[in-house]
């Protein structure tokens, strides 16, 4: 049988066969009902790429995630605490060109007395051959000693040469303030070619600004030097 002539089977049907096949049709209606739809799958979509995003973060709290005000403080405070103190002129460092005579330098102050008074009598006499001597340093905090000796092996590469350079806090004599280091190169010649009348005698072949008192110099002059720091027998302790 033709589909003409076929008998309508429902109310649409029947309703095109009046029409000419011509199909009614509700648009209104049906959009409608389906912008909402469209609607809400649009909205979940944009919140799962929100979601999704790396740098989104929820907003809800969370007892292991969300840390409060009070805890970042403490946290601050901690990584604070556990920061190296600077080391400064407290410590020993001393100023580009400070002299013996400057007292207000803990690094000159905190030298033995014996030593200072050699050191300003002979700085004296030196200045009238137009010689400055500037201290480079001279006594030295433990904690002062031990950062040069971190710095020293490190620079060394090791501490077996690190040690010909620097000393321990346990053994340096500058830690005690029986030592100063001496500059600049004509202060040096200078003290090289008078010091042993002042007392003053440099210690170490390696080290010309390095010198300490040793009194009997005065009479008999300076001992022989060592060749470095590691032939001392005071650095084997």
């Amino acid at each position: 049988m033709l589909s003409a002539y076929r008998k309508p089977h429902t109310c649409r049907q029947h309703h095109a066969a009046l029409n000419g096949g011509m199909t009614y049709r509700q648009p209104a209606r049906t959009t409608a009902r389906r912008i909402p739809r469209i609607l809400v799958a649009g909205l979940l979509v944009g919140i799962a790429a929100i979601v999704a995003a790396p740098g989104y973060q929820s907003l809800a709290p969370s007892s292991s995630t969300t840390a409060s005000p009070i805890d970042v403080l403490r946290s601050e405070r901690r990584v604070v605490r556990s920061e190296p103190r600077a080391l400064g002129e407290a410590d020993g460092a001393v100023p580009s060109g400070t002299t013996v005579f400057d007292d207000e330098i803990p690094g000159v102050a905190k030298l033995d007395p014996a030593l200072l008074r050699a050191l300003r009598r002979a700085a004296t006499d030196a200045a009238g051959d137009g010689v400055e001597f500037v201290v480079n340093s001279g006594w030295r905090s433990r904690a002062y000693e031990e950062q040069l000796l971190r710095e020293a092996i490190s620079k060394y590469g090791s501490e077996k040469e690190a040690a010909r350079w620097v000393a321990s806090p346990d053994t340096s004599a500058h830690v005690s303030g029986d030592a100063v280091d001496i500059g600049p190169v004509d202060a040096t010649a200078w003290l090289s070619q008078h010091g042993a009348a002042y007392g003053l005698c440099q210690i170490y072949s390696n080290e010309p600004w390095h010198y300490e008192l040793r009194p009997e110099a005065i009479d008999h002059g300076c001992p022989p030097m060592y060749a470095d720091p590691t032939h001392d027998p005071r650095m084997q302790q």
